[in-house]
């Protein structure tokens, strides 16, 4: 007889977010890793809840609407039951803007006014001094739906919450009762195997943290560069995406050019030293989409997979939505995140 109601195999953000949810649902959970909590693309150092603009839109915008605007709530809930901090916070975000983008940006804060249902705003802004990026234009974008997350910490305070409920979380263990596969980048190259193409794979990215505290500025976003302030004191800076590597979790030189970059677009951060540098896979499935829901290769299993970016702003609402199918069998996951969508 089993004596957990759900097995997770994978401690990462998704894998752990399932777990939560199912545990407040009122399942028993048992979480499975051999590598231990946060050992992946989720034991990182930038942790950008970055929204996608307010245009052309989609199911999955509106899922990730929805679970950016459940986030606060969502991880208060965890601080509370485990008592370790997440390193959430809605602080917002700055852009830099082009000329040539001017006017698509006004159209975009008249988008958000809608699309947002009036619970975020996207707007233009004169530039500011300080911690902002510089602007030839003399104008920024700031929206107030963006959040930031320190990943690895997110990921022990949702692992606190799970044990202080009564869950477990394990190197080893069988299967018991529904099984959900969170195994990231690894675990989309065996659904390779398992297949006649590629279904995902592990995407490098590296990134530098900083000693640079900004901890209740907004985030900034230029030219494709993430600068993250975190609640420690810390600043991230990140990062590369690489399809091609020899080495997936060493930095080389790209992290001097994120570095260089970093310090000519926000003279702040001029003198600011380094702590420490990161490399990792962080898993992309075919479609872009995160995989939820049936395992097309495991007939009565799960898999919650393909996070790459976006992974922990979809963390809470993917979450509910998939312990909603475990548990009820009802499905009211999009289905373009359907995992058959990748094969």
């Amino acid at each position: 007889m089993a004596t957990v109601d759900v097995t997770i195999r994978g401690a990462g953000a998704f894998g752990l977010s399932v777990a939560w949810a199912c545990q407040k649902a009122g399942a028993t959970v048992r979480v499975v890793d051999p590598n231990g909590v946060a050992a992946g693309a989720s034991g990182g150092i930038v942790g950008a809840l970055a929204p996608h603009v307010p245009e052309q839109w989609n199911p999955k915008k509106a899922f990730q609407l929805e679970s950016l605007l459940m986030a606060e709530s969502w991880w208060a809930e965890i601080e509370k039951k485990g008592g370790e901090p997440s390193g959430y916070a809605r602080t917002g975000r700055l852009q830099s803007l082009p000329e040539n983008m001017l006017h698509l940006a006004q159209e975009r804060g008249v988008n958000a006014r809608t699309l947002w249902q009036g619970r975020a705003v996207w707007e233009v802004i004169p530039a500011q001094d300080g911690f902002a990026p510089m602007s030839d234009t003399g104008l920024l974008i700031h929206d107030t739906l963006t959040g930031r997350i320190h990943p690895k910490q997110a990921c022990l305070s949702l692992a606190a919450a799970i044990q202080a409920g009564g869950g477990e979380i394990v190197q080893a263990a069988p299967h018991e009762g529904h099984v959900v596969w969170a195994t990231g980048w690894q675990g989309l190259e065996e659904l390779t195997a398992q297949h006649t193409r590629l279904v995902g794979a592990g995407i490098k990215g590296q990134a530098i943290l900083l000693d640079y505290d900004a901890r209740t500025a907004p985030q900034l976003f230029i030219d494709g560069l993430h600068i993250i302030p975190h609640f420690d004191g810390t600043t991230a800076i990140g990062a590369t995406t690489e399809r091609d590597y020899d080495e997936p979790f060493t930095t080389d030189t790209q992290c001097d050019a994120l570095l260089a970059k970093a310090r000519t677009a926000v003279p702040a951060l001029q003198d600011a030293a380094e702590i420490r540098r990161w490399a990792g896979l962080r898993p992309r499935a075919r479609t872009r989409a995160p995989m939820l829901g049936a395992h097309p290769f495991r007939k009565g299993e799960f898999i919650a997979n393909g996070g790459f970016k976006i992974g922990f702003g979809m963390a809470p609402l993917a979450a509910e939505k998939l312990t909603h199918l475990i548990l009820s069998g009802e499905n009211t996951i999009p289905p373009d995140f359907d995992p058959i969508k990748s094969l």
